[in-house]
C-alpha cells in the first residue's frame, strides 16, 4: 500500500510562480548538481582510441597518411622530381546517443540519502558503460543492432571490408589483401606476400588454432599469438597487448607456462625463501584487480575485461591507436521536467567510432 505524502514540491507549496519558494529552490539546486557530469572519464577511449573533434554531424572524413615518398639517385646540381603525399581516407558515422534520468519529487523530499545523485551516477555509469561496449563491439567486429556494428568473420574479404556501406565501423585487414587503398607495404613485403601471412589468406581475423572447446566458448592456443605477431609485425607494428574475456584468462590460468604477476615489471622474481616473497606476489595480484592487467605472454601484456565476447580475442600493438573516436558534442546535461511528479536530465553524446588503423590488431575468433 502507498500513502501519500505533500511535501515541499507539491502544489501546495508552488507558490504563485514569480516569488521565489522552497520548491524553486529545490528544482535550483538540482539543476546545480547535475553540472558536474558534463564531462565523464571513458578510460577504454585513452586505451584504444585517438580522438577528434568535429563542429559537423553526419559521415565525417578522417584523412590518415601512408608512407609515399621515396629519396632517389640524382645527378649533381639537379633537382629531383616532386613527390606528392599519399593519403587515404576513412569515413566515420557520427550519431546521437542519450539518456532520460528522471526522479519523483517525493524521492526528492522523502529520501535520506541524496536520490538526484544516485540517479546522476548510475546514469554516468550507463555512460561508460555504453561507450566501453561501443568500444567493444567495433574492435572485435561484433555485430550490435544498438551500436550498429556489423559482424566481421574469418570469411569476410579485404574487398567487402572496406567498404563503408558495409562496415561503417572499419575492420582490421580482411581475407585476400589485395593492395587496395588500405595497405600499405612495409620492408620486404608487398601485398602478394602479406596474403601468404596467417593461417586465413593474410587476414587479421582467423579462427582459433584451439579446436577443442568448440565454437560457442573461448578458444585460445598460443599458436595464435604466434601467428598475430607475424601478421602485426610484417606491417611495421610490434604486439605489444593481448585483451581476452574472463573466460580466456581461465584458460591461461590452466596453462602451466602462463604465470599471474609480471616479475620483470616489478624487479625481478622473488625467491620463494625470501621474507619479500609474499608481500611482493600479493602487491602484483592487487594490482592486477585494479587495472585488469593480469598477465604477460610473450613479452605481451594481457589485459582481461568482462565486455570481450568469449568467442573472441585480440591482439594489439598499442603504440598505433586503432580506433578513431570522432565527438561532434561530449557529455551534455539539460534539465527537463516532463511532469506527473517527475524532474529529471536528459544526458546525450554526438560521436562515432571507426577502425582506421587496420594493421595494428588481430582479432582470434573461436573455431
Amino acid at each position: 500500500m502507498v500513502t501519500k505524502k505533500e511535501g515541499i514540491l507539491t502544489s501546495a507549496a508552488s507558490g504563485d510562480g514569480y516569488t521565489s519558494t522552497a520548491a524553486q529552490r529545490t528544482i535550483v539546486d538540482f539543476k546545480d548538481a547535475i553540472q558536474d557530469y558534463r564531462v565523464t572519464s571513458l578510460p577504454v577511449l585513452d586505451m584504444f582510441a585517438q580522438r577528434y573533434t568535429t563542429e559537423t554531424g553526419g559521415d565525417i572524413d578522417i584523412t590518415v597518411a601512408k608512407q609515399s615518398m621515396v629519396l632517389e639517385e640524382i645527378d649533381e646540381g639537379t633537382t629531383p622530381a616532386y613527390q606528392s603525399t599519399d593519403l587515404r581516407n576513412e569515413r566515420v558515422s557520427v550519431k546521437e546517443f542519450g539518456i532520460a534520468v528522471g526522479v519523483t519529487r517525493r524521492m526528492m523530499e522523502d529520501s535520506r540519502f541524496s536520490e538526484v545523485e544516485m540517479a546522476m551516477n548510475e546514469a554516468r555509469r550507463a555512460v561508460d558503460r555504453h561507450i566501453t561496449g561501443h568500444a567493444v563491439h567495433a574492435l572485435f567486429g561484433m555485430t550490435s543492432s544498438v551500436y550498429g556494428t556489423t559482424d566481421v568473420i574469418a570469411t569476410t574479404t579485404e574487398a567487402n571490408a572496406e567498404l563503408f556501406a558495409n562496415f561503417d565501423h572499419g575492420t582490421f585487414y580482411a581475407k585476400t589483401i589485395s593492395g587496395g587503398s588500405r595497405i600499405t607495404d612495409y620492408g620486404l613485403y608487398d601485398a602478394a606476400a602479406f596474403q601468404l601471412m596467417g593461417p586465413n589468406a593474410g587476414s587479421h581475423y582467423f579462427n582459433s588454432a584451439d579446436t577443442v572447446n568448440g565454437s560457442t566458448v573461448a578458444n585460445f592456443a598460443l599458436n595464435d599469438l604466434t601467428e598475430a605477431i607475424e601478421l602485426i609485425g610484417a606491417k611495421g607494428g610490434n604486439a605489444d597487448t593481448i585483451v581476452v574475456s574472463p573466460s580466456h584468462y581461465k584458460l591461461l590460468l590452466d596453462l602451466a607456462d602462463f604465470t599471474t604477476p609480471i616479475e620483470a615489471a616489478m624487479g625481478g622474481v622473488k625467491s620463494q625463501s625470501s621474507a619479500a616473497y609474499e608481500g611482493h606476489n600479493e602487491h602484483v595480484l592487487s594490482s592486477a584487480a585494479r587495472t585488469g592487467l593480469v598477465g604477460s605472454l610473450y613479452g605481451m601484456n594481457v589485459f582481461v575485461n568482462a565486455y570481450v565476447p568469449n568467442t573472441r580475442f585480440g591482439v594489439f600493438d598499442m603504440s598505433i591507436k586503432p580506433l578513431a573516436y570522432v565527438e561532434r558534442r561530449g557529455l551534455t546535461v539539460e534539465e527537463a521536467n516532463p511532469g506527473f511528479g517527475i524532474v529529471g536530465s536528459y544526458m546525450s553524446m554526438r560521436y562515432g567510432m571507426k577502425v582506421i588503423r587496420p594493421e595494428s590488431g588481430v582479432i582470434v575468433i573461436s573455431s
